[in-house]
């Protein structure tokens, strides 16, 4: 053979063994529940993943084939880099092979940062600046002078956050007392503390005199004085007013992290007022001077981003025509996605974790990258099924870009469109944790597996719907879209309140409700509280607990607790050691002295039912609901509030799972298990459906029977069809979203909503029950 022939033999040869890595190959894969898990993923395909809540999903997506990845691409930095990076330990699995760069596109709210909008999480907000730059009249100067977050754009007045703080000095101090009579009523300024030391000892203020009584110098001195030397106590401290202090210490924080009462106090004293320098666009006057067309930056990111678009497209500039196409494209894709009603000027942290997780996919749309693994979980979250179908037009357009798609779902409006579909189960928590099937959407169909029986589900239409008992009177709501509603809300009923994504359904529910109407909102909003809170401390379930536990071994309670007393001593009962990296992501190391487990060794002596109590927390709710039901660990307060965590489908949770690591249905569904006990009383609840499996549905809907059934009304916002179906009265907002909703359009039965088919919703439930 001639030397040419063997070269293109070897090169042939060559693309034959480089085309061969088309799979993702994972085998032996035991992080969490999954049982020695082995799956060939397509690249280049849209991959679904199913099964219950718990049943290994996120296990084997997000904690193995992503967080390999990342551990991988950790390792390609320089090992100076590496020093300031996380150290990412590789998932328990035997093979791990053909991984790409994982791009994981979640849930989680995009941070409560005030200075990030909607604009400057995409590149839109970047694009639009160089466009004013370039075309406005008069020019404000280079891109950086259009922007609010950069000095010599901003508002100098509130420095590009758009509004000042007013303070209510009445919350400071008690102008009827004196200094050591204990006038400052700000947390952490008691008479005789140290604080309270100062301002009585510096010669500014008679400490015993009323404050109401202060000279006007006095009164200076006590809230404003710049930061002056003194001594007091024969200590060099300095000096400084009341409210550049308070300002400093603790209005400067994030409101979330600082203490109940210190943030209680925070809510009381201070509220946020539009900033009169820049009318509340956070730009500076060369920016707002400058305009397109008579259209300012702050006007154009005031717009609904599909006005927005349209204004873009009378833009004809050949210096920037690029830039504009550019711009167009990502203007467009917002619209594509469903989220035209939201304006760039929209501050991130208020966007749902729906909405968060669809703003970071027109993110990536606009990427030159391909060949990478994108992860989604739940994008279906916050969608009608009309905009479902959009969506699912753009997860097939990164597939198209020669991405890998993984989504972890539940809706069979989206699973329909997979390449390839991969069924874990069968159960959740030790239950699951192994495929139940792999193949085509066909082939689960027929496939016999839980997901597979339940894929054709269609709830039907009830034939007799309840009768209210009452209305919540809503009038004249105009939060946000809403155009004036009038509208009574049935009580004593199961009410479902719908509508496209951006039509007003929170607005109406959330911001209009009459205050003292007795309503108990259950929403998808993170819990308050540390990586240290788990359901057992949510739900007052550990103190029952506890006292079994001190009881059954005569010693004190505050032992079982990893908060208190019996606190593994070198992990501070946290069972792992933080290292904060500063600027990046922190990493946590499972506590050697404990291993975990959080307690003291000599706690872990003591039994209950032959378990410690590191175990008993541990258990999932089912496995605790028996233990705690009978015989020697019979705790009867704790086997009724582990029975309200499993009637709300929650029973694979364990006790002492951080609720950190909680999706929002499940946080929600948490926050409705702890009002179960309450009396009486309306239920507000924000799409319980989501993070649940088709078969869980069902338990949801006879769950929301029993609230009614015991004398609860319940008002769901929800998209999903069987609960509208399911309904005793449905409100439906729109037509559309933002300026083009706002409206009631139906309200009446499902079965009205089905035979007049006036709306969206009503044609897309109409197919649904087969109608």
């Amino acid at each position: 053979m001639s030397m040419a022939a063997r070269t293109v033999t070897t090169s042939w040869a060559s693309r034959c063994i480089a085309d061969s890595h088309d799979m993702i190959r994972v085998q032996g894969a035991r992080v969490n529940n999954l049982k020695d898990v082995r799956v060939e993923i397509p690249k280049r395909r849209l991959t679904v993943l199913t099964g219950v809540s718990g049943s290994g999903k996120s296990s084997l997506v997000f904690d193995t084939i992503a967080a390999e990845s990342q551990r991988l691409i950790n390792e390609t930095y320089s090992a100076f880099v590496q020093t300031f990076m996380p150290t990412l330990t590789r998932p328990e699995a035997d093979v791990l092979e053909g991984l790409t760069t994982a791009i994981i596109v979640d849930q989680e709210r995009m941070g409560a940062n005030a200075r990030s909008t909607v604009g400057t999480a995409t590149d839109a907000n970047a694009m639009l600046r160089i466009v004013f730059s370039r075309l406005g009249e008069p020019s404000a100067g280079p891109p950086f002078h259009y922007s609010f977050n950069q000095p010599a754009g901003a508002c100098p007045r509130c420095e590009g956050t758009g509004h000042v703080t007013d303070l209510d000095l009445t919350q400071f101090y008690d102008e009827t007392k004196s200094l050591n009579e204990g006038a400052i009523t700000v947390p952490g300024y008691k008479a005789g503390s140290w604080f309270v030391r100062i301002f009585a000892g510096s010669g500014f203020v008679d400490p015993d005199k009323p404050v109401r009584d202060y000279t006007e110098t006095e009164r200076h001195d006590f809230l404003h004085r710049e930061p002056t030397k003194v001594k007091v106590d024969g200590i060099n401290v300095t000096y400084e007013g009341l409210i550049p202090k308070v300002r400093r210490s603790v209005l400067a924080k994030d409101k979330d992290r600082l203490q109940p009462h210190v943030r209680a106090f925070v809510e009381r004293a201070v509220t946020f007022v539009t900033c009169p320098g820049c009318d509340g666009t956070r730009l500076g006057e060369a920016a707002r001077a400058s305009r397109i067309k008579g259209i300012n930056i702050a006007d154009a990111c005031a717009m609904e981003v599909r006005d927005l678009a349209e204004w873009v497209r009378g833009l004809d500039e050949p210096s920037v025509a690029p830039l504009l196409a550019t711009l167009r494209q990502t203007l467009d894709s917002f619209v594509e996605i469903g989220l035209g009603y939201l304006s760039l000027e929209r501050p991130a942290g208020t966007l749902s974790g729906g909405e968060a997780q669809r703003v970071k996919m027109v993110r990536h749309l606009g990427s030159s990258l391909t060949d990478v693994t994108y992860v989604f979980d739940e994008p279906s979250t916050g969608l009608h099924p009309h905009d479902i179908q959009r969506m699912n037009g753009l997860l097939l357009r990164l597939r198209d870009k020669g991405n890998t798609v993984l989504v972890v779902e539940h809706k069979p409006e989206v699973i329909a469109i997979a390449d390839h579909v991969i069924d874990l189960g069968p159960g959740a928590g030790t239950a699951g944790g192994t495929v139940c099937f792999e193949g085509s959407v066909e082939g689960l169909r027929a496939s016999g597996t839980l997901t597979g029986r339940h894929f054709d589900d269609r709830a039907s239409l009830k034939e007799s719907v309840r009768k209210p008992d009452g209305a919540l009177e809503i009038r004249g709501a105009r939060a946000n879209n809403l155009r004036s509603l009038d509208v009574d809300v049935p009580l004593g009923v199961l009410t479902v309140v719908t509508g496209v994504a951006g039509s007003g359904k929170s607005s109406l529910l959330h911001g209009s409700i009459p205050a003292g109407a007795g309503v108990v909102s259950v929403d998808q909003a993170p819990i308050r509280g540390s990586r240290r809170s788990n359901p057992a401390t949510y739900t007052g379930l550990l103190e029952p607990i506890r006292k079994a536990f001190a009881k059954a071994n005569d010693v004190k309670p505050a032992l079982f607790s990893a908060n208190s007393e019996g606190a593994c001593p070198t992990c501070n009962g946290a069972g792992v050691i933080y290292t904060d990296l500063a600027m990046m992501a922190g990493v946590a190391t499972t506590c050697e002295e404990c291993g975990g487990k959080r307690f003291q060794a000599a706690v872990l002596e003591y039994r209950l039912g032959g378990r410690d109590i590191s175990e008993v927390l541990a258990m999932p709710v089912t496995e605790a609901e028996e233990f705690f039901r009978a015989g020697e660990a019979r705790v009867p307060a704790a086997h009724a509030i582990l029975g309200r965590l499993a009637g709300v489908g929650l029973g694979y949770l364990t006790l002492g799972q951080p609720l950190t690591t909680l999706s929002g249905g499940e946080r929600q569904r948490l926050k409705l298990a702890t009002h179960m006990a309450d009396k009486g009383g309306i239920y507000v609840l924000d799409e319980p459906t989501t993070g649940l499996h088709l078969a869980d549905v069902e338990q949801l809907l006879g769950l929301l029977d029993r609230l009614v059934d015991s004398g609860k009304s319940v008002i769901v916002i929800e998209h999903h069809q069987a609960v509208m179906a399911h309904a005793d009265w449905i409100i439906d907002l729109g037509p559309g979203a933002g300026h083009d909703g706002g409206r009631i359009v139906f309200e009446g039965t499902p079965a009205d909503l089905v035979a007049a088919r006036p709306t969206l919703t009503g044609e897309h439930l109409a197919a649904y029950v087969g109608a």
